[in-house]
């Protein structure tokens, strides 16, 4: 199946906050803001630090590893673009340097693979996961694939 134009997905709209965020991830690094005063980590990206209150940020590089915490296989799928890839999966993943810090994405057999290309039956919560990055549609999206053993 061919998957739907990237006009007809949804794609985020980069705030000024998180526009760093998306500007890494174009370059293949996922990272997460965090207090240069206080040093944690944070996500999503805000201007305040909420445990310092401090304004001071810095964006630190993670490995992109983590376990799946969540996912759901929509059924239907909510929007007609969507619909010529079901079954398809978003996940929730902790990250593995900050389990606090979940992100949202899709699991893939690999980084340009349709959203239904992972059979559903291989979801597992605690699953280890890598982040890989895809262009669409103007934004680099990190998507993940199964962690090799």
């Amino acid at each position: 199946m061919t998957a739907a134009p990237p006009e007809d997905l949804l794609l985020p709209v980069p705030d000024e906050d998180g526009a760093p965020f998306w500007e890494y991830a174009a370059r293949g690094e996922l990272r997460v803001q965090a207090c240069a005063d206080c040093g944690r980590l944070r996500f999503p990206p805000r201007p305040c630090c909420p445990h310092c209150q401090s304004f001071s940020s810095e964006w630190r590089l993670m490995s992109g590893r983590g376990r799946i915490w969540s996912y759901v296989q929509p059924h239907p799928p909510l929007l007609p673009a969507y619909a010529a890839q079901a079954p398809y999966n978003v996940i929730l993943v902790e990250l593995a340097e900050a389990p606090h810090i979940r992100l949202a994405g899709n699991l893939v057999t690999s980084p340009d693979a349709p959203l239904n290309s992972m059979d559903p039956a291989r979801l597992r919560i605690g699953a280890r996961v890598q982040a890989v990055f895809i262009e669409m549609g103007g934004v680099t999206l990190p998507r993940w694939i199964l962690e090799k053993s």
